[in-house]
Formats: C-alpha cells, sequence, structure tokens
C-alpha cells in the first residue's frame, strides 16, 4: 500500500470530501474524532456514510474514516458506517491506541457486520506516553497495517513544549517508527501544522525520511505535493539504486558478498538502501497509474 501523504477532511463537509481525492494524496482520511465538533458528530457520520456509499464516488485512492475514541463512540461510528449496506472503505485510522487490546476490540466490532469488513486494516494512532512505550505489542497485532505518529496530542499527554526542531518528541518518534519496522508495517509520521510554511514542511518531511517513515499525515491539500514529492525518489537516487542491484546480481553470481560501484565499496546496508529506493519508486509510479491496491 502507497501512503506516502494521508489527508484529513473533516467529516460534516460534504463538498471537501466529495472534492478530496483531487488532492493527489495516496490516502484521504474522512474524520469523524477531533476534526468534529461534539454536537457534530451524528452529522458527520451520515455524510460520511453518504459519500462512501454513493456509486459515482470512486475514488483512485485509499479511503480512510477516523473513528473516535471511546467504545461507545466507536460502536456508533461503525453502525452509522456499515449497517446498510455497502460502502467503500479501505481502511480504519484508529486514534489514542494505547494497548494491542485497542485494535482487537476495533476488530471485534467489525466481526458483528457481514459484509466482509472484518478484514479492513487498521492505521494505529500513537499519541500517547502510554501509545508510545506499547508501541511494539500494538504494531505486532495481525490487522494493525501502519503506526501513525501523534506528536502534538503526545505533547499535550506529557506536558511537553513544542519546540520547532522538535526534540522534546524525538525518542517517540524514533520507537513509533522502529515498532514499525520490527513488525513489518507502515510508519506514519505526525503532521506539520503551520500549512503556510511549504519550506518547514519540506524540511520537517526529509528528515521523517531519514527516520525511516513511510508517509506524513497533511491536514491541507496544499501539504500534499511537498510530501509526495519528497517521498519519490529522485532520478539520481534511482540510477544509483539500480546499478547497486544490478551488481548486486552480479556479485552474487559469483559468489562476493561486497562490491563496488562507481568506487564506493556496497554491502548488506547499502543493498538494503537500494532496495527501499526501487521499492518507493516502484510504489510512486504504481500511485501515479491510479491503483491504491498496490
Amino acid at each position: 500500500m502507497v501512503r506516502r501523504s494521508l489527508l484529513f477532511t473533516p467529516g460534516d463537509r460534504p463538498e471537501m470530501l466529495r472534492k478530496a481525492p483531487e488532492s493527489g494524496a495516496d490516502t484521504i482520511v474522512f474524520d469523524l474524532e477531533d476534526a468534529v465538533a461534539p454536537g457534530r458528530k451524528d452529522a458527520a457520520r451520515e455524510t460520511v456514510r453518504e459519500v462512501l456509499s454513493d456509486p459515482e464516488f470512486v475514488p483512485d485512492c485509499e479511503v480512510c474514516v477516523r473513528v473516535n475514541t471511546s467504545s461507545a463512540s466507536i460502536a456508533t461510528d461503525l453502525e452509522a458506517l456499515l449497517a446498510h449496506g455497502p460502502v467503500r472503505l479501505d481502511s480504519l485510522l484508529l486514534p489514542k491506541v494505547e494497548h494491542p487490546d485497542d485494535v482487537e476490540a476495533l476488530v471485534g466490532e467489525l466481526e458483528q457486520f457481514d459484509s466482509g469488513d472484518a478484514d479492513i486494516p487498521v492505521l494505529a494512532l500513537i499519541e500517547t506516553a502510554r501509545g508510545v512505550l506499547a508501541a511494539p505489542d500494538i504494531a505486532a497485532v495481525p490487522e494493525t497495517d501502519a503506526l501513525v505518529f501523534g506528536a502534538e496530542d503526545l505533547s499535550a499527554d506529557i506536558g511537553a513544549t513544542r519546540t520547532d526542531d522538535g526534540t522534546e518528541v524525538l525518542y517517540a518518534r524514533e520507537r513509533v517508527v522502529l515498532a514499525a519496522a520490527a513488525n513489518d508495517c507502515s510508519a506514519i509520521d505526525t503532521v506539520f501544522t503551520d500549512f503556510g510554511d511549504e519550506t518547514g514542511l519540506i524540511d520537517e518531511t526529509e528528515f521523517a525520511i531519514q527516520l525511516g517513515y513511510d508517509g506524513k499525515l497533511a491536514i491541507h491539500p496544499a501539504q500534499v505535493d511537498p510530501i509526495n514529492d519528497a517521498f519519490t525518489p529522485t532520478a539520481e537516487e534511482l540510477e544509483w539504486a539500480r546499478d547497486v542491484l544490478d551488481a548486486k546480481r552480479d556479485a552474487d553470481a559469483d559468489g562476493r558478498g561486497v562490491f563496488e560501484v562507481d568506487g564506493q565499496m556496497i554491502d548488506a546496508p547499502l543493498i538494503a538502501q537500494a532496495e527501499r529506493i526501487e521499492a518507493r519508486a516502484a510504489a510512486d509510479s504504481t500511485a501515479e497509474d491510479g491503483s491504491p491496491d498496490s
């Protein structure tokens, strides 16, 4: 699954929901939680259901819904979305995940529906101290398809002051990406809140890539293209990766574990880097072809 960019859209704004696929985001997230005022929850559920059940709504990206946090609210969300016929729903974003049981409880709720929706993958939002500490166990749940890091709520939870360089959340940011990598699921980085600062967004996205993240949250359509571009390898990076992998095939045939490419000694870590670059380029090509099922 290609998830370079995940764009949030308020669930009670039908015109924005229908336009969200035009942003170019790999994943559009229809939000029933933070983006919706408490008194608007029922209206948002109805609106999201209406859009997702519309046969003319056929986006060429992943369609995700962020549910609410309490078990009662989640049950109400799923009832509204799934109990009245088929909908276009590819994944669910579960906020405030603090324990593997949180994901398993959501999966249990899904199993109550007869439409096959129990197979919907879960994106687990890690945004509390408990969630960060439990991230490896959360990622190990089979239905967890991605860990999503939420720096803003985490900072509030631990009483940290947000800074431009983000040192106050760096340990948590690294722990989340390590937990995801150890369990072969995607890692999605936190939002960049100043959607008018494209340079800052690019810098932070490039840092997330250095940490090992696979994608990044977006809160405004203007953030999508810079995020996608940052996660797409340059022509030079792709050429280097292909040269390395071509040379590896020759080295394998000769029984050599270490080899040279353009004066650089290549070993297992650089081979892994080349494989990631090629996979990311292939994912970008698939996304441009309009297939969300890569």
